[in-house]
């Protein structure tokens, strides 16, 4: 067994433990949570950034179905995936924005997960960054008009601002559930501030959680909050939820 594959296989143990050893093992756990309350008794879903497929193989589990939409730019993971899932589901080589052009891409080779659009603060010494050049799509454009989605997964290191632009016919037609990251060090260099985020799902008549807070019926988050929790990197992955 590899060191990744080590990796992998100690984060499913400690979700099954219920084991936070860290915030991102806290974040899977929680992630697993809200699928599996939301997608329970069926429903299609997108992973927006799929890297290996761990979300997808969830939404699959928890959905008790196929059908759902995946995009990972980097090639040999989306090679990877459409393997793995692109039978019954929809597979697409794309990065999301809210644009439909050929863009540069950082491909960090040591931390592939870290990898996107554009550089971010990387908590690993001297990345290997390889650039290629990716084709951006919107949500909008990829997914059909009469396909009812009913989770929005976005982890793109920085761009999840542009991924909700770029789909916001669909989110306004479905009104689906969006879990999403948006941290301090990520969406900063797509010069998004927490203020551009709570204004864009304001703007859909979303209202935002922590992971917690939304699984504990808790109150949602007032601006003020959400930005301290942004400045001060207490949080980095939110939940969304229609009015």
């Amino acid at each position: 067994m590899g060191i990744s594959e080590l990796k992998d296989f100690l984060r499913k143990i400690a979700r099954v433990l219920h084991a936070d050893w860290s915030k991102n093992l806290k974040y899977d756990r929680l992630t697993e949570a809200v699928l599996k309350k939301v997608l329970s008794g069926g429903g299609i879903a997108i992973d927006a950034g799929s890297h290996k497929g761990e979300i997808l193989e969830l939404m699959i589990r928890y959905s008790g179905r196929q059908g759902h939409f995946a995009f990972e730019p980097i090639p040999a993971f989306y090679l990877n995936l459409k393997h793995k899932f692109g039978a019954d589901n929809f597979i697409f080589p794309f990065a999301l924005g809210d644009r439909n052009e050929i863009t540069t891409f950082q491909y960090v080779k040591n931390a592939p997960a870290y990898s996107g659009i554009r550089k971010r603060q990387y908590d690993i010494e001297q990345p290997d960054i390889e650039e290629i050049n990716v084709e951006v799509q919107r949500l909008d454009d990829v997914v059909p008009s009469d396909v009812p989605i009913k989770l929005i997964k976005i982890d793109v290191e920085g761009g999840e601002w542009h991924v909700i632009s770029g789909g916001q016919k669909l989110i306004a037609r479905c009104r689906p559930l969006i879990l999403f990251e948006f941290g301090l060090g990520a969406s900063d260099r797509y010069q998004i501030t927490p203020d551009d985020m709570f204004s864009i799902l304001e703007k859909l008549h979303y209202r935002i959680f922590t992971l917690q807070s939304w699984i504990n019926g808790a109150a949602c988050l007032e601006i003020s909050t959400f930005s301290q929790l942004y400045f001060e990197r207490k949080e980095y992955y939110f939940l969304a939820e229609s009015k």
